[in-house]
């Protein structure tokens, strides 16, 4: 294999797995300490607790991990944030600069050898790098070079068509509203963006089903809900936030029924580390009904649930479901219980891996309740059914009539700061007519209509030579992105790939023919344009739109911000544009008063956000009025359909360890899981493993075989876990490799990074 597909694979290299018992409680002290450790080590500890003092406040900046929303009301003077925030702003804060001669020490190649952690914990960018066509190292490079080298090779392409121009979840509002709008400028809508690989999903099913791809509900939503569900998801670790939340409505009465392969700590038990009661091992119990559903078995689970309410209406008509609401705020009612009706109910419920008497218990909880959220996240989205799968939760909340109104809806919870609010304004590749509209009428130009590439098309597109420049708005796109080698090949044949980042990653290292990286200011830095402090806007999980606003000096003084990159580019591009960068760059007021101008629900925009909760932007599912076409609800009709498994086939789902958010790797230990100092292993069920004849830290292989091409992630530790039998679980990007190009969730497109069907194989030794 040669060196350049060797880039885009992670470390082999084993890091001496301990192991120790799963945790039955979230939060709490070792939360504080872990917080204290990665700032202290970072940047100190009192400047690390300045930091900490500002984010997620009124007037402060916006945490650069989860999009969980603030209360509106209070916000803790102690700190309004969590373990992995601290983690997250530590990694900003560092006080470890890369500046030229860190590149001229480190070769590409030698820097590709590195784990993903110890890549990302190099430190800071403080100055644009360039990599020259065959050069082994980066070297530094003007700004005004680098964007004379972009506008160049972007000029010369046969068609705007040849880029793709890829966008992260943390980039603010305003640079993703310009970015969006010089690449249709230029002439393509190539934008894919980190949505197609989560909570793309979720979007397709919740427009065509409620009218708004977004969730409904509020966070005082939470507190008058009767039921709450948590399906696919694992907050303790990916939304810590969120269990302050769950705790709240716990003490308000809320049953939460948590739906999840693996028992996470944090859907059983949680401290809250602020709480004088944490430091006596005072925890509240959040979890009532603890459903272990089998790997991509959430749809037979909910289609038995539904199956059973409806049967349990037809003997005590009026008591179960909201006749009321089904006949006035719905269409498709007939067809959808005629088809719940005939399903077969004892499939559904082997398929979903969960208990007659277990399924029994959720139907007569539900039957007697009315104000029920549902919450969902990755365990739900990427699968191959997912968009079936979260139209069926729709259709259960139908049922109940909870959707538009106090204490009840959807809650797809975001896994990214602003993912949510870059598709809002703009970053789509299937652009809206509203939007086209609203760009045309703004600034007097026809945006192309065709649709782009999403992140699936535009690996392949870059693997068939159809794309020649690569431009990512942050994120580490290798390492996020399934089928590594074959993405890591695409990317190689680029003519320039182009990183906006804040540190090094693995993205950096796994380039085209020439490459460059743009090191940009970080959420906590100021961002000072023509003399004056500026702020940005994010939007959160539940559509609140509000400020952010770094507090320390730039680490560098060669770092640019995100709003000024795209400008800059725009204009060495687009040198007959008539749109006014210069002063979109100067003053960011003036980019929110021309996204008021073009899309709807940002009215009297620059005046609410300087509000100092912000504001909620239009929801239609939220206000009861669904979809446009014909103001009501939709059910739909689904097919159970169950992945088949071969002898001595597993079926694996990719999942985050709680030192990780997204593809940052804070440290090496899962310590809600009980698992410390490695990253390559491979939780199976101990009857599973007794069954292959391995034993516990056994070595192995494992591999895919879809469209029988061989993908093998090698090397990965067996862990005896509490695991439905006949699937596993891997850490991602180490197990990315095996995730297949061509495995997608229908409709969506989004990888089926929790339904891989994959085979082991036994090295000779053992750890």
């Amino acid at each position: 294999m040669s060196e350049k597909v060797d880039k885009a694979k992670t470390s082999e290299k084993l890091t001496g797995i301990k192991i120790g018992q799963p945790k039955k409680v979230a939060g709490g002290i070792p939360a504080v300490l872990s917080s204290v450790a990665h700032i202290s080590k970072e940047t100190g500890v009192f400047k690390g607790l300045k930091v900490l003092s500002k984010m997620n406040q009124k007037q402060g900046f916006d945490c650069p991990g989860c999009a969980w929303p603030d209360p509106d009301d209070e916000r803790s003077s102690l700190g309004e944030y969590c373990e992995n925030g601290a983690k997250a702003i530590s990694e900003e804060v560092t006080s470890k600069l890369l500046t030229p001669e860190f590149f001229r020490d480190h070769s590409v190649p030698a820097l590709a050898q590195l784990s993903d952690y110890e890549i990302g914990k190099k430190g800071r960018i403080a100055q644009p790098m360039y990599l020259p066509a065959g050069a082994s190292h980066y070297e530094a490079i003007s700004w005004a070079t680098a964007f004379d080298k972009i506008g160049t090779k972007l000029n010369s392409l046969a068609s705007p068509n040849e880029s793709v121009f890829y966008t992260s979840g943390r980039t603010s509002n305003e640079a993703a509203f310009l970015y969006q709008l010089f690449v249709r400028a230029y002439g393509t809508n190539n934008l894919p963006d980190c949505s197609n690989m989560c909570h793309e999903s979720s979007g397709v099913a919740l427009s065509e089903t409620l009218g708004i791809g977004k969730g409904s509900v509020t966070l005082e939503d939470f507190y008058e809900a009767e039921v709450i569900v948590v399906m696919g998801q694992n907050p303790g670790t990916n939304h810590p936030r969120m269990l302050t939340a769950l705790q709240k409505a716990k003490k308000n009465g809320a049953n939460i029924v948590s739906v999840n392969p693996i028992k996470e700590s944090g859907l059983l038990n949680f401290s809250h580390p602020q709480d004088l009661s944490a430091l006596v091992g005072v925890s509240t119990k959040l979890t009532d009904q603890y459903l272990q559903v089998k790997v991509n078995g959430d749809l037979a689970l909910l289609q038995a649930v539904n199956h059973l309410l409806v049967k349990k209406e037809e003997i005590n008509p009026g008591t179960v479901l909201d006749q009321n609401f089904i006949t006035s705020r719905t269409q498709g009612s007939k067809e959808y219980l005629q088809h719940i009706a005939q399903i077969d109910l004892d499939r559904c419920i082997a398929d979903s891996g969960v208990s007659r008497q277990k399924i029994d218990q959720l139907v007569d909880l539900l039957a007697a309740k009315s104000k029920i959220i549902v919450c969902w996240a990755m365990g739900l989205t990427q699968h191959h059914n997912a968009v079936a799968t979260i139209k069926e939760v729709v259709n259960l909340l139908l049922l109940k009539g909870s959707v538009g109104k106090p204490g009840a809806g959807t809650c797809p919870v975001r896994g990214h700061s602003n993912v949510q609010g870059d598709r809002t304004v703009g970053i789509v590749e299937r652009p809206p007519k509203q939007l086209l509209e609203g760009i045309e009428r703004e600034f007097h130009f026809t945006p192309p209509a065709e649709h782009g590439y999403d992140v699936v098309n535009s690996i392949k597109a870059m693997h068939d030579d159809k794309v020649k420049v690569f431009f990512a708005m942050g994120g580490n796109f290798i390492s996020a992105t399934p089928d590594t080698a074959y993405t890591g090949r695409a990317l190689e044949k680029c003519d320039l790939t182009v990183h906006v980042s804040t540190k090094l990653n693995r993205s950096h290292l796994v380039h085209g023919k020439e490459a460059l990286i743009l090191p940009c200011i970080s959420r906590t830095e100021k961002d000072v344009q023509a003399g004056k402090e500026q702020f940005v806007t994010v939007e959160n999980s539940m559509g609140i739109v509000h400020s952010s606003q770094g507090i320390l000096p730039p680490s560098s003084s060669e770092l640019m911000s995100e709003p000024a990159i795209v400008c800059r580019l725009a204009m060495a591009t687009l040198k007959e544009s008539t749109i006014n960068w210069d002063q979109y760059m100067s003053d960011y007021d003036s980019i929110r008063d021309s996204i008021e101008s073009t899309i709807a629900g940002f009215d009297n925009y620059n005046v609410r956000v300087r509000e100092p909760s912000g504001f909620y932007l239009p929801n239609v599912a939220r206000a009861g009025t669904f979809r446009k076409d014909t103001g009501k609800a939709h059910f739909t009709v689904s097919e159970n359909k169950t992945i088949q498994l071969k002898e001595n086939e597993y079926l694996m789902m990719t999942v985050r360890s709680h030192d990780q958010f997204n593809t940052t790797i804070y440290g090496l230990d899962d310590r809600y899981r009980g698992i410390y100092n490695e990253r390559r292993v491979v939780m199976m069920n101990p009857k599973d493993i007794r069954a292959l004849g391995f034993v516990a830290n056994d070595l192995v292989d494992l591999y895919n075989h879809t469209n029988d091409i061989e993908r093998v992630a090698p090397k990965f530790v067996v862990v005896p876990y509490d695991i439905p039998r006949g699937t596993v679980a891997t850490y991602f990007p180490e197990a990315n490799v095996l995730v297949p190009i061509s495995e997608t969730a229908q409709y969506s497109n989004t990888p089926a990074s929790k339904s891989v069907v994959v085979t082991l194989r036994k090295q000779k030794a053992q750890v």
